[in-house]
Formats: C-alpha cells, sequence, structure tokens
C-alpha cells in the first residue's frame, strides 16, 4: 500500500512550478513531471544515464549543474510545500 504521505498533493515552489505546473501534485506525480520534462529536453547525460544536466530552470530547482537521479526527490523537498 502507497505511503498516504507521499500521496499527499502539495504546492510547488515558482521555481519548480516553471518545471512541473503551479497544481498542488504528490510527490510521485513530480518526479514523474520532471522526468518527463529532463526527456523532452534531452538533459539526460549522453554518457552516465543516471545523471541530469540543468537547464536554466532545473538550475533554479537543483541549485546545480548536474544531479544524479537519486539525488532529484531529496531536491525537491525544499521547493514543495
Amino acid at each position: 500500500m502507497a505511503n498516504p504521505k507521499f500521496m499527499k498533493p502539495l504546492q510547488p515552489d515558482a521555481e519548480l512550478a516553471a518545471v512541473v505546473g503551479s497544481d498542488p501534485l504528490p510527490r510521485t506525480e513530480v518526479v514523474k513531471k520532471l522526468w518527463v520534462y529532463i526527456k523532452a529536453n534531452g538533459l539526460q547525460d549522453k554518457v552516465n544515464k543516471r545523471n541530469v544536466n540543468s537547464d536554466e530552470k532545473l538550475l533554479k530547482v537543483f541549485g546545480k549543474p548536474q544531479v544524479t537521479m537519486f539525488e532529484i526527490a531529496g531536491l525537491i523537498s525544499k521547493h514543495l510545500k
């Protein structure tokens, strides 16, 4: 059974909303939408597919030019209320 805490819709701040939209979303949907954005914009590292290269919008969310896929969930936390 899914953890209800993860299913609770959270409000993205302005930086995250620029990527996933401004509607409240459960954490799982935020991560899904981030991946849609990453793939649509070709931001997955060509050499190491586990890394994501930040564009201007993702740099504001992640705070650094490259992150691993394992860091993403932790980095978006501060952008959700």
